[in-house]
């Protein structure tokens, strides 16, 4: 038996005030860590995003069979960071050559991408792509309206923080991955 904890939470919803963005940059485990950090960001959630299965688990993603990719939501206040400034913080993030990976994670599980939450999303995301495609000859990062999230099972939440690894607003220690 699994000592994981496959429950799978509820998904995060926008108060007052506040908004959804979805990002895909390879594992979700470093990037979920990545995006806590930034101040303005309320939460973020792990999960699996623009696949054709309903309500896939981590073994069909991995394998490759459910056409989704891992991804991270991130619910934040608009009136302390802007979209704009999250897909700055995306795209240092990411390398947007790599197709279908990043760093050593491989598959179109890995892939990159911006899935946006409205037409105003949409429109930022695209004019943020123009510019990066400005300084590269090849680009592999889809950006798209979004089309499906699901939450991955709670022990990949928080995964590198429930390590030891620090989510504090500005921390600037190294991010670690590990299985």
């Amino acid at each position: 038996a699994s000592s994981h904890d496959n429950t799978i939470p509820p998904l995060l919803e926008a108060q007052d005030g506040q908004e959804l963005a979805t990002f895909a940059g390879g594992c979700f485990w470093g990037f979920e860590l990545y995006f806590r950090r930034i101040p303005g960001v309320v939460d973020t959630q792990a999960g699996y995003a623009q696949g054709h299965v309903e309500n896939p688990t981590y073994e069909q993603v991995c394998g490759a069979r459910s056409g989704h990719t891992e991804a991270v939501q991130v619910l934040f206040n608009p009136n302390q960071v802007s979209y704009g400034e999250l897909l700055t913080a995306f795209w240092t993030r990411i390398n947007p050559t790599q197709k279908n990976g990043q760093g050593n994670d491989r598959g179109p599980q890995y892939r990159t991408g911006i899935y946006t939450h409205s037409d105003e999303q949409l429109e930022t995301a695209n004019a943020s792509l123009q510019q990066v495609r400005g300084r590269y000859s090849e680009v592999h990062t889809e950006v798209e309206p979004m089309t499906c999230f699901y939450a991955a099972e709670e022990y990949h939440q928080r995964y590198l923080v429930k390590g030891g690894q620090s989510d504090r607003k500005n921390s600037k220690e190294t991010i670690r991955c590990y299985g």
